[in-house]
């Protein structure tokens, strides 16, 4: 591949071989500093990323860090907000990590993260969760809270088809409904204004979900999890949300066997030998070593994530569900200012971890906010190469500094006893309690 406005360091391509990824010891990682507060983040995150790698592999392993651009410096460098060579580069690479972008204003790209995963079909937006003791939380057993969220990354509402009030385009879709479905069309509350009707299309598809749902499954076999659950609001949405319950369970006993264990199993047992019978059943299944595949509506899910968190371990849904969870979840943990996030293609092996907040424009520069976002997403990252070495050290690093209560503001202000050091400092802190 040639490139207009960046230039490739020297290193290797990480590839997909029979389905599994063949990592280089010095393989070419692009990388997004991003907006905001971007750069200063970046900076203390790579510190860390090359100390660790340094630290476990002694020199036989170090990154080629290729940095491509999105986001406001794109659009300053290149008049663009998203640069073809961004997308080439990692796609061509497999792997990269970024940090938050801004979102464009006005028409073109509704947001440049979710055009990322469309364009290289990233279908799952990975969120683990889980709680550095002495974090500040606003839950009192925030400990009890180690999940990992599989979301639909590519569909639902995410996939973009809207249209707005007024415009021919809604116009159509709505005359349309009116002709050929009129008691759909009476459904609509207000359906005699038209020219007041924004038009969404929701698209839920079974392939979708069970991409989707095999690649959680996998992981929890993989993790030695107990559970997965898929959260859906199919109570409502029964030809969308709850299609993909059910396509999630149908997968789970087509490509999993005796391996997992299903609700829609227990309730054909009950149905046909009784509610004892099915007990029995689902018992001995996970005696056995079986995974409990079963299933939660959205709402109560976001209550019982607060009041029952043992409960949950794997959680698989689709993209606005997840979307509520994994912050609502990243805020009984400490926020969302140091949670994780990688989107995946499991097949191609293409993968782009990231910071999942935003760019907090009002301290780009001030080397002030938590890194521990993008670090975390780092450590995604070395897990999924297989440096598994590099990433623990990530863990205790992370672990000994909030243990020491040197940590950035957003901690400093909520933690007793605690030092407010700057973003930098913080990413030394880390290094420093890796060794």
């Amino acid at each position: 591949m040639k490139y207009t406005t960046v230039t490739p360091p020297q290193g290797d391509k990480i590839q997909i071989v029979n389905g599994k990824l063949n990592v280089p010891d010095h393989p070419v990682i692009p990388f997004i500093r991003g907006d905001g507060t971007g750069p200063d983040i970046w900076a203390a995150s790579q510190r860390v990323f090359d100390s660790v790698v340094e630290q476990a592999y002694g020199g036989k392993r170090k990154i080629a860090w290729f940095e491509v651009f999105a986001g406001g410096a794109a659009k300053e460098k290149f008049d663009t907000w998203l640069p073809d060579d961004t997308v080439e580069a990692f796609r061509e690479y497999l792997v990269g990590i970024k940090g938050p972008l801004t979102t464009p204003i006005g028409g073109g790209i509704r947001s440049l993260n979710v055009a990322l995963r469309q364009m290289l079909d990233l279908y799952v937006c990975l969120r683990p969760v889980q709680y550095f003791s002495g974090v500040p939380s606003p839950v009192k057993h925030p400990e009890k809270v180690n999940m990992v969220i599989f979301r639909e990354n590519t569909e639902d509402i995410y996939a973009g088809i809207e249209y707005v009030a007024g415009t021919p385009e809604a116009q159509k879709v709505l005359d349309f409904i009116k002709k050929e479905f009129p008691k759909d069309y009476d459904k609509i509350r207000f359906g005699k204004e038209a020219a007041s009707i924004g038009v969404g299309i929701k698209p839920v598809s079974q392939p979708g979900t069970e991409r989707l749902v095999k690649a959680a499954i996998e992981y929890a076999l993989r993790e030695g999890r107990k559970s997965v659950t898929i959260v859906h609001k199919g109570n409502i949405m029964k030809y969308t949300e709850g299609a993909f319950r059910d396509w999630g369970y149908a997968c789970a006993e087509k490509f999993f066997g005796d391996k997992v264990y299903t609700w829609a199993r227990w309730n054909k047992t009950k149905k046909e030998q009784g509610e004892e019978a099915a007990n029995q059943e689902q018992k001995a299944a996970l005696a056995k070593g079986a995974i409990l595949i079963k299933d939660a509506i959205a709402d109560i899910a976001l209550q019982q994530v607060l009041t029952r968190p043992e409960d949950f371990s794997v959680i698989a849904t689709l993209n606005l569900n997840g979307d509520y969870l994994s912050d609502a979840l990243a805020a009984q943990v400490g926020g969302i200012g140091i949670a994780p996030g990688g989107n995946i293609n499991y097949t191609t092996g293409h993968a782009i971890f990231e910071a999942t907040h935003g760019t907090a424009p009002k301290y780009a520069n001030l080397d002030k906010v938590n890194p521990g976002s993008v670090i975390l997403s780092g450590e995604m990252m070395l897990r999924y190469l297989g440096w598994t070495e590099a990433a623990d050290l990530i863990i205790k690093g992370l672990n000994g500094a909030i243990a020491s209560k040197k940590v950035t503001y957003d901690f400093a202000r909520l933690m007793e006893g605690a030092t407010e050091i700057k973003c930098s400092q913080f990413a030394d802190n880390i290094i420093a309690h890796t060794k």
